[in-house]
């Protein structure tokens, strides 16, 4: 009896491995293809390039815990040509109205905003924050910016809970990559 329960124990074991060994290729913690295509599109626009090598940067969990934005596998990114670093891309995710949006913000080699865009809306309302004329109001931003919305960026009738979203999400990523920078971790 105690012989067959050991071996009942091995072959779920063994079941277990095989059903674990069959399914981890299909977890892969790459971005979905539409999100990198847009961001492909993006990096190659803004940096003038065609080619170009995207370098995930992570950091300790006891570090992210202290930094405002999120900042694991997926979020910052080296942008690299030839092992020459280029610039950072962030890519994030922000609550608008009743769901979120996903957005990217391209920086030179010192955290100098060069462009922010947002790649994936899912509202009716509030959409504007999109367009290319509202978001070039965070270009040139740095570590040293804190973004007041009124002050700093103006407001949109109609989409007033995205656009305070994105500003905050800009003012929280600038404050995380600031608090890395003085931690020397970038």
């Amino acid at each position: 009896m105690v012989l067959i329960e050991k071996h009942r124990s091995k072959l779920r074991i063994l079941n277990l491995l095989i059903i674990v060994l069959l399914v981890l290729p299909f977890l892969s913690f790459e971005l979905p293809k539409h999100i990198q295509k847009k961001m492909d599109k993006e990096i190659k626009a803004v940096f003038k390039i065609e080619t170009f090598e995207l370098e995930s940067r992570t950091f300790p969990e006891g570090v992210t815990e202290l930094i405002p934005s999120e900042f694991g596998d997926s979020n910052l990114y080296e942008i690299k040509l030839d092992s020459e670093l280029l610039g950072f891309a962030y890519l994030g995710e922000a609550p608008s109205k009743t769901d979120t949006f996903d957005y990217l913000i391209l920086f030179d080699q010192n955290f100098v905003i060069r462009k922010t865009k947002v790649l994936i809306y899912r509202e009716d309302y509030g959409g504007e924050i999109g367009s290319k004329r509202w978001l070039r109001q965070f270009n040139g931003r740095s570590t040293s910016d804190a973004l007041e919305l009124h002050k700093d960026i103006m407001a949109i009738s109609g989409a007033t809970i995205s656009v305070r979203s994105m500003t905050k999400a800009v003012n929280d990523v600038l404050r995380s990559l600031k608090i890395l920078r003085q931690k020397q971790m970038l």
